[in-house]
């Protein structure tokens, strides 16, 4: 690595360290001690604190559902075109083996209905994936 690539990489560590102390000192400002707070001011702190957790994490996972949704299809489409080889024999062994010792440690039974899914799937591999992408893209932009 050069010296110079080196203190750009030093210089951007030293910025988001000081972005870091700056945000933790803002929330220590505001939240601090909370329990010696009145309990409107905690329920609001909590509520408020809540949301901006909760609306944060849907957009990380509506654009990481998403992301993956659309991955799957276009590796089913390029898979369709032929610009790629998917041994589905193994997919769908290694699914299974999967899926059996889920089933197994949840139930301690056997498959059962489990079978009949898979072997639909394993019949219908392209509607499956796009089925599946079609999901995460569902969750994504709900």
């Amino acid at each position: 690595m050069s010296d110079w690539s080196k203190s750009k990489k030093d210089l951007e560590n030293k910025e988001l360290e000081k972005m870091a102390n700056n945000a933790s000192k803002f929330l220590g400002g505001i939240l601090g001690d909370i329990s010696g707070r009145s309990a409107s001011v905690q329920i609001l702190l909590g509520a408020l604190s809540g949301w901006a957790t909760g609306y944060a994490t849907m957009k990380v996972g509506k654009v990481a559902a998403f992301a993956l949704g659309g991955g799957i299809i276009l590796v089913e489409i390029a898979h369709e075109q032929g610009l790629i080889q998917i041994d589905w024999n193994k997919v769908t062994k290694k699914i299974d083996k999967v899926t059996d010792k889920v089933e197994t440690a949840v139930t301690g039974q056997s498959p059962s209905w489990m079978d009949k899914a898979i072997a639909t799937a394993k019949e219908n591999i392209p509607f499956t994936t796009a089925f599946l992408g079609g999901i995460f893209i569902g969750i994504g932009t709900a």
